[in-house]
């Protein structure tokens, strides 16, 4: 029987989530559920300088409003913890030894300028930079002597040459390099922590990973984990690289671009399903192109839709989906957005009412003054609009809601004044929100207090009476 799916997304807390982060995340987790596997959390926080726990707390609470709930990790701690790197120097610690012991790595003593001075004498001759195998053969007198002038040493891992490494990566297919070109590389800095690479593997088989899906900018560490999996005596995850996600520039999302962060929306106030049915599909195809809940979600991925083209983030894509998810909100969650710029009782009327109108909680602030509060002097074009409908149009206006009339008792007044149709009815949705588009007329005079209509025809009127200038 073959072992369950795991697989992982393990962040670094050096700054805010991105829609690249995010997407790989989705991906990681919808395949796990899909496949009625394991999601793993792990925070690879071992770069001392740029972490924090801010970072960390509101990477957490990301992915926690998003629903990609993850079965361990930080706050789900299990035996295969714990969930943050920082915690693992003994696991780390154990590996180094047993490589050494195996002399399967070697302390190197070369300094940045030595390593460098390599560097430019390669390129110069027309090869490929990789390390020259320096410290490769030092004996225990080499090694003493160079500790004596104060270097402290990195750890490197020796890769045999004449080999080739061939393996299928889950999006891209069929891949293979030359040992000879990846050079023996470092696993543990000269400051006695973990490289990346290396603790990155190493967590994956301690903690029974059995499928990662990451950008395609780590292509080229795929083959060095394979070795040092097998220098371990395990079996490596089977990768899959995605292309990366880039912005309206062509530029890959970073965490420097606060505009594509996940806080950043979610303060605008892009809801979770909106994000998720967009991110879905950039870099996956669904069958079908309309919403999915989040069961759909995960029933239509699968590997095989993974695409190899770059996927690009467009917002006005996003705001599609934005649409899409305020149509199916809650009304508590919309009531939310009214909050504060209606009067207290009003929100649930006020959202029911113009729910189709907003996209945004910003739609929803816009929209609380021009039923309840002032409205700002008419544009020119909508002066001239409400006065071209003429005094007797606005008297019957007045007339129609002096006598209680009802919507349809409105219209049909009006329509006795001669005006149908546009004429119509865009000066009097002009009078009444200085806007010409909104909800249903007969929905806003449900809305707006009626102290408050009756002043807007008023002043409708007056504009139509005065002298035109």
């Amino acid at each position: 029987m073959p072992a369950p799916v795991t697989t992982r997304f393990a962040p670094s807390p050096t700054g805010a989530l991105h829609l690249g982060n995010v997407r790989t995340a989705l991906f990681n987790w919808l395949y796990a559920r899909q496949a009625g596997g394991r999601f793993l959390l792990r925070l690879e926080d071992t770069d001392r300088e740029r972490s924090s726990e801010a970072h960390a707390t509101a990477l957490l609470a990301d992915l926690a409003w998003l629903g990609l709930d993850w079965d361990a990790g930080p706050g789900r701690e299990d035996a295969l913890g714990p969930y943050r790197q920082s915690a693992r120097g003994e696991r780390y610690a154990a590996a180094f030894a047993a490589l050494e012991a195996a002399d399967l790595a070697y302390p190197c003593y070369c300094s940045a300028g030595e390593l460098e001075l390599a560097r430019r004498v390669q390129l110069a001759a027309g090869r490929p930079p990789r390390y020259p195998g320096t410290c490769a053969g030092l004996d225990a007198a080499g090694r003493r002597a160079r500790a004596a002038e104060g270097r402290a040493p990195t750890l490197r891992f020796r890769v045999a040459p004449g080999e080739t490494l061939a393996w299928t990566d889950l999006v891209r297919g069929p891949q293979q390099f030359a040992s000879g070109d990846l050079g023996d590389f470092v696993v543990r800095r000269a400051d006695g922590s973990a490289a990346f690479l290396f603790s990155n593997l190493v967590d994956d088989l301690a903690m029974g990973v059995s499928h990662v899906l990451r950008g395609e900018d780590h292509v080229a560490n795929t083959p060095r984990q394979r070795l040092l999996a097998r220098a371990l005596g395990a079996e490596p995850p089977a990768y899959g690289h995605l292309p990366l996600l880039v912005g309206s520039g062509g530029q890959p999302l970073s965490k420097r671009d606060g505009s594509a962060s996940v806080a950043a929306l979610r303060v605008e106030g892009f809801l979770p399903e909106a994000l998720l049915n967009h991110l879905g599909r950039l870099g996956h195809s669904y069958a079908t192109e309309g919403w999915l809940e989040r069961p759909a979600l995960i029933a239509g991925f699968a590997l095989n839709a993974l695409g190899r083209a770059p996927a690009h983030f467009d917002r006005a894509q996003l705001l599609h989906w934005q649409r899409e998810a305020v149509h199916r909100a809650p009304a508590a969650t919309l009531e939310g957005w009214a909050r504060g710029h209606v009067p207290p009782g009003r929100e649930a009327a006020f959202t029911a009412a113009l729910r189709a109108n907003w996209l945004l909680p910003a739609d929803a602030a816009d929209w609380g003054p021009v039923v309840y509060g002032e409205l700002p002097c008419a544009t020119a074009a909508a002066a001239a609009s409400i006065a071209a409908a003429g005094t007797a149009f606005w008297d019957a206006a007045l007339a129609a809601l002096a006598a209680g009339a009802d919507y349809a008792g409105l219209v049909a007044r009006l329509k006795a004044t001669g005006r149908t149709g546009a004429a119509l009815f865009r000066p009097l949705r002009l009078a009444l929100t200085q806007r010409p588009d909104g909800p249903e007329l007969h929905t806003l005079l449900t809305l707006l207090p009626p102290e408050t209509t009756r002043a807007r025809l008023v002043a409708a009127r007056a504009l139509a009476a005065a002298p035109a200038a």
